[in-house]
């Protein structure tokens, strides 16, 4: 599996990255799926942030920018 595109436009596109940390990021994978890029906030939030809302030992909660979520909208399939 390897990352082969992004969903949106790219964080510098967006003005949501600093060139030298980390920056929000939405990927499409070779295998159909998706990745996301952000800042882990699983135990601010715990392992059950809702309560039919749960992860897994192998997952983890990370947070987005508005931003970058609003830019990926039009890349999203609706299938």
């Amino acid at each position: 599996m390897k990352a082969i595109g992004r969903l949106g436009k790219a964080p510098a596109e967006r003005g949501d990255t600093t060139s030298t940390t980390g920056s929000p990021d939405i990927l499409t994978l070779s295998d159909g799926t998706f990745a996301v890029i952000g800042v882990d906030i699983t135990e601010e939030l715990g392992q059950t942030p809702l309560g039919d809302a749960r992860c897994a030992p192998n997952e983890r909660i990370v947070q987005i920018t508005r931003a970058t979520l609003i830019a990926a909208k039009k890349d999203i399939p609706d299938e």
